[in-house]
């Protein structure tokens, strides 16, 4: 198995760099060609299960990205709650699986109530995570509040058990939302930087993205860590660092 996490393989969400297929900054694209089959049977796991139009869109935009940037599919599916099964078995015959980007929380209960970490135990493609999807792989998931109302609700969930695939907390977007607010907050400096104390989390502007392969998890592209409070720049663009092997760790 091989896991790309990133905040977007197709391009900033912010439209700050024009992007016609799949991202070829920091050479995401050369290395998830090494990866990937002939003919290559996808499936994307929704982060909105429920929302059958807007599943739909993602599955041809995600499909017809892939084509442009000449990586072929002889299939390209969608997890949704129209699926009736996907059981360990079908699972395992794709090649690549997709955690779709969205709403973290709601992607992490459907990915409990699916069993996704089950049944991923024994895959043995590629997994590339998106936003949502790549926040939810860790093995307890920091939900950065993200929706008005929830840094001020006492009873939003800011840590939930996920999927296992790493204890890396990576946060995607980052050139997009650093000086958000929410619910009156700035929401790295007064939110998440408080939520940091006793932990560290990854920070990733769209365009950097962390593999992992064979337990090594490498950090590729401009990418910031936050722990006990404090932000710093741990690799610039064009740039890879090995993750575990920083001070810290």
């Amino acid at each position: 198995m091989v896991i790309f996490l990133t905040s977007s393989p197709t391009g900033p969400l912010d439209n700050s760099r024009f992007v016609d297929g799949v991202d070829e900054k920091n050479n995401f694209l050369v290395h998830l060609k090494k990866y990937w089959k002939e003919n290559a049977r996808c499936l994307i796991i929704s982060a909105f299960p429920a929302d059958d139009a807007a599943n739909d869109d993602m599955q041809m935009g995600m499909a017809q990205a892939m084509r442009k940037s000449g990586l072929s599919l002889s299939a390209f599916d969608v997890w949704d709650d129209r699926t009736e099964d996907y059981s360990e078995a079908v699972l395992n015959s794709y090649d690549v699986v997709f955690l779709g980007g969205g709403h973290v929380p709601t992607e992490n209960e459907f990915f409990h109530r699916i069993h996704l970490k089950e049944k991923m135990q024994k895959f043995d493609g590629v997994i590339i995570g998106i936003s949502a999807g790549t926040m939810n792989s860790a093995e307890i998931v920091y939900a950065q509040p993200e929706m008005p109302g929830e840094a001020v609700d006492p009873n939003y969930e800011r840590f939930l058990p996920g999927l296992g695939l790493t204890n890396t907390n990576i946060l995607p977007h980052y050139q997009m939302v650093k000086d958000w607010m929410l619910d009156g907050m700035r929401l790295y400096e007064e939110i998440t930087f408080g939520d940091s104390w006793g932990r560290e989390f990854l920070v990733l502007p769209d365009g950097s993205y962390l593999v992992i392969e064979d337990g090594k998890e490498i950090v590729v592209g401009e990418a910031y860590r936050i722990a006990d409070g404090k932000i710093e720049q741990i690799c610039e663009d064009d740039n890879a660092v090995i993750w575990m092997d920083l001070p810290s760790h």
